[in-house]
């Protein structure tokens, strides 16, 4: 749903478009922490790291990213890691 009037839509694109890179990178990045500290306190307590990992995964990236696979190679790694 957008509700947004296309007038304002594009005034707000403007504003931001005009911001330097870096600074339009650094709200990015803000944002998507606020996202990722929201969705961390929505699970419940007690869920091991690799299941915080996999409702993670699913939540940002829905079907756009294979979270089987995803958590197949952090086990691979964790192993990987412990044999070292």
């Amino acid at each position: 749903m957008n509700d947004t009037p296309r007038e304002i839509a594009q005034m707000v694109r403007e504003k931001l478009m005009a911001r330097p890179g870096a600074e339009r990178l650094m709200m990015g990045s803000r944002m998507f922490e606020a996202a990722r500290t929201m969705i961390l306190a929505s699970f419940p307590a007690g869920l091991s790291e690799v299941e915080i990992r996999r409702r993670l995964c699913e939540r940002l990236y829905g079907g756009e990213v294979n979270v089987e696979a995803f958590i197949e190679s952090l086990l691979k790694a964790r192993e990987k890691n412990d044999d070292a």
